[in-house]
């Protein structure tokens, strides 16, 4: 009887044992699908193993960095001081009590100046404000441009040929109670005021006069700026921290003088990882940002591969081509072939993404699309350009030479910023130094053969190339460039450069250039009427940069230079592209042929912003805000309305409406200025 077991006993213990597995839900396929639903959240160890089961995921649900992190250090730091202007014709004036005026009196005895006052009672000095924004990821000794003003109470009435002597910027706030506060010192400026192109409204040009620009005036003396991410508070931690820095350094990676790899990204708090630029990167951090948002936090081998594969046809369809090209982008080399397989795509917009990523990830493969893109679609033109300058290939500089040939202003200019940002020794455009004021460019354009189509070319007009152009900045980088380097001065003529005078007899081919000044020797010289040849001669007799841009528009204005004339033609960002219709693209997949430049289009996207212009082509100043009908998109209405079924791809650009046009009054066909004052009344006006 001992070895007797109770049926009884056994069916009960039987029952309990089932109940109790589903209690627990041990059945596999109950815990495959807990598996499948678990957390990837970023409190998990790094170094953890993936389960097997997570190993070969197939469901794509991955974490980037930007999900757990903001971006900080692009913001625009306000300086603001006060200075003292030299060198003025009489239209200086000595400054009413102020606080302006008792602090730069404090700042002239510190520096042991003699007689303070009576220097600020002269008519060629005048007391300024000076006013500056540093710019984002400035490096210590870098410079950026510098404004200056008369307050509103000044007896000066004109900053022309003036010369601010060194002033301190920094950082200032009005705090009530306690006035105007100042904090550090993180710039320096000084240098000779360039003063805006005047327009015709008396009053509106009297109001010029009391302000101008110093470009590249001001000198940062503050710590190095580099960006950071913050991660979210619910996700805060050292080791969280560490894991972001592990995963953007793998990803972007430099060596140092040793060979050493070193990560781009460091974990410095438990919330705050410093980021450092890749230098491929060092003219579109824009762009680098949002490649960094888009780097997996969390991902296996499968789950990445699965990824791709889906990321390979979203990259083909227009509306998913730019969110698909930056994180293959973000994923690296492995992307490549996927890249380079869009390149084949019909539609333009597909090809421009995809080259645009293959640029940063330092393949070539797609120049031929990002100069097709610059050339035909003004919206991909300032990205498409950027990228370009990216590549340090021979073919990138032959691209670049030949979009210096297009009718299109800003086309021309952005290509030799491009190729000059590329390289700055490239025999077609190097600069000659001009007293370390200004770079001089001649490029020798009528040699060049534009084999490419130019949408923006008129019917009848000189098939080699888009004529002879000069282009002077009003921002940035002092510089004159000349396209076309036999340009000639018409006369009859007599201008001036500060205190150097051109003139010219009729039906001469020479011009006089003199500087006579009390208590100087005069200097008096016979020079061709050659452009480059006069910006040379009257440099060498002490003429300055805005002394130069100043007699250029002169000249244009007076009808002594046959050539186009622009200031500051840069492709902008934030442009409308409108797609082609859906019928257009299934042709265009059934042939092949079609390069997206129908004039029927209805769809719109906004192709980056206003904010994400590459740095080379961006003016450092804080954006206005404008509304979602720009005159940008206005005017592409518009034309689209008065021409019908034409192609008029490449003709929207603001700088672009600034083309030659002949005068009816002038029948050897002299270009007409239309909009030159635009840009200085839009900065202004900010």
């Amino acid at each position: 009887m001992k070895n007797f077991v109770n049926p009884f006993i056994v069916l009960i213990t039987l029952a309990f044992s089932f109940a109790g597995c589903q209690e627990l839900d041990l059945k596999p396929q109950s815990w495959l699908k807990n598996v499948n639903m678990r957390s990837q959240s970023p409190d998990e160890d790094e170094e953890e193993d993936f389960s097997e089961l997570e190993k070969f995921e197939t469901k794509v649900e991955t974490p980037f960095v930007g999900d757990y992190t903001q971006i900080t250090g692009k913001n625009l730091i306000a300086l603001q001081g006060v200075g003292l202007v030299t060198g003025l014709k009489g239209t200086g004036g000595n400054p009413p009590p102020s606080v302006h005026r008792e602090a730069l009196l404090r700042e002239m005895r510190r520096r042991n100046v003699k007689n303070p006052n009576m220097i600020l009672r002269s008519p060629s000095t005048a007391l300024v404000i000076v006013k500056a924004y540093l710019p984002p990821l400035i490096r210590k000794g870098e410079s950026f441009d510098v404004e200056v003003y008369l307050p509103g109470n000044s007896e000066a009435t004109s900053l022309e040929g003036g010369w601010l002597m060194e002033a301190y910027l920094a950082e200032q706030a009005m705090i009530q109670g306690r006035g105007l506060l100042k904090g550090h010192i993180l710039a320096k400026a000084k240098g000779p005021i360039l003063i805006p192109p005047m327009g015709e409204d008396v009053e509106v040009a009297n109001g010029m006069l009391r302000r101008g620009r110093i470009l590249a005036g001001g000198i940062s003396t503050a710590e190095d700026r580099d960006l950071a991410l913050y991660l979210r508070n619910d996700f805060k931690s050292i080791r969280n921290a560490q894991r972001i820095a592990n995963k953007i350094g793998t990803r972007f990676h430099h060596y140092d003088q040793y060979g050493i790899e070193e990560p781009l990204a460091e974990a410095k708090t438990d919330k705050k990882v410093v980021l450092k630029l890749k230098p491929r990167y060092k003219h579109n951090d824009s762009r680098y940002l949002q490649v960094v948002r888009y780097i997996a936090f969390r991902e296996t081998d499968v789950a990445q591969r699965v990824r791709m594969q889906k990321l390979s046809e979203e990259i083909m369809i227009p509306e998913k081509a730019e969110r698909a090209s930056i994180q293959l982008e973000a994923i690296g080399k492995k992307s490549i072939p996927i890249l380079k397989m869009a390149l084949k795509s019909p539609l333009l917009e597909v090809r421009f993404h995809a080259a645009v990523a293959l640029a940063y990830l330092g393949e070539g493969a797609g120049l031929k699309h990002l100069a097709e893109a610059a050339r035909e679609e003004p919206a991909f033109r300032v990205y498409a350009l950027a990228a370009m300058s990216a590549i340090d290939e021979p073919e990138a500089h032959l691209y670049l030479r030949d979009l210096m040939c297009m009718t299109s202003a800003e086309t021309r200019y952005g290509a030799f910023r491009a190729l000059w940002t590329l390289d700055k020794n490239d025999p077609f455009i190097r600069g000659e130094d001009m007293n370390g004021q200004f770079l001089l460019h001649v490029l020798q354009t009528e040699l060049e053969q534009a084999t490419s189509h130019d949408p923006d070319q008129k019917e009848g007009s000189n098939a080699r190339n888009g004529g002879p152009m000069i282009h002077i900045t009003h921002r940035k980088h002092p510089e004159v460039v000349l396209f076309g380097s036999e340009q000639e001065f018409r006369v009859p003529m007599a201008v001036r450069a500060g205190e150097v005078l051109v003139t010219g007899a009729a039906g001469s081919e020479e011009v006089i250039v003199s500087k006579y000044e009390v208590g100087e020797p005069d200097q008096r010289k016979k020079v061709s009427r050659n452009i480059a040849v006069v910006i040379r001669t009257a440099v060498e007799m002490g003429a300055s940069y805005p002394d130069i841009a100043a007699m250029i528009l002169q000249a244009h204005r007076q009808g002594n230079i046959d050539a186009q004339v622009e200031i500051d033609a840069l492709p902008e960002g934030g442009r409308m592209y409108f797609r082609p219709e859906p019928e257009d693209s299934l042709m265009a997949l059934k042939s092949g042929e079609m390069k997206s430049t129908k004039p029927k289009r209805r769809k719109g996207s906004r192709v980056g912003n206003e904010n994400m212009v590459p740095n080379i082509f961006h003016d450092g100043a804080p954006q206005s805000k404008r509304s979602k009908k720009s005159e940008y998109e206005e005017e592409m209405r518009e034309r689209a309305e008065a021409e019908g079924d034409s192609d008029n791809k490449g003709e929207a650009s603001l700088s672009d409406t600034r083309k030659p046009k002949a005068s009816p009054t002038d029948e050897e066909g002299k270009f007409v200025k239309r909009g030159a004052f635009d840009s200085w009344l839009r900065y202004f006006k900010k």
